[in-house]
């Protein structure tokens, strides 16, 4: 799947025809640490989901990249473990969220009551 995905660089309709929770249109500012490199970053989420969210930033972290993420809006703010599952070359990546406890999924239920569903394009 990323392989394909990574190289078409159209990832965002492939995935959307395996998306099993809805996108909500969402803006909200994130800050991302990849550990292993000792890198921190701050991105701009765009969409979300119960599964995970694409942050618009212009260099992304390769395909497969384990982060910690954390996403800020005036509603309070996210937590969780994720990994970069594509990436759209100088726009931004796709991630996944991993292992969220629970307390956080909360919060992020909590967002995605109110969101508007994303629009296709």
């Amino acid at each position: 799947m990323q392989s394909s995905d990574k190289s078409q660089g159209k990832t965002a309709s492939a995935g959307a025809d395996r998306r099993v929770n809805p996108r909500h249109a969402f803006v909200a500012t994130t800050e991302i640490t990849d550990s292993a490199h000792a890198l921190r970053l701050s991105g701009r989420v765009t969409e979300v989901s119960r599964q995970g969210c694409f942050v618009d930033i212009v260099h992304p972290l390769p395909v497969g990249t384990m982060l910690k993420l954390r996403i800020t809006c005036d509603q309070g703010a996210f937590e969780t473990r994720a990994k970069t599952l594509y990436v759209q070359q100088g726009i931004g990546m796709g991630v996944v969220f991993i292992d969220t406890p629970e307390d956080q999924v909360k919060i992020l239920e909590k967002w995605l009551v109110d969101l508007p569903p994303a629009v296709a394009v």
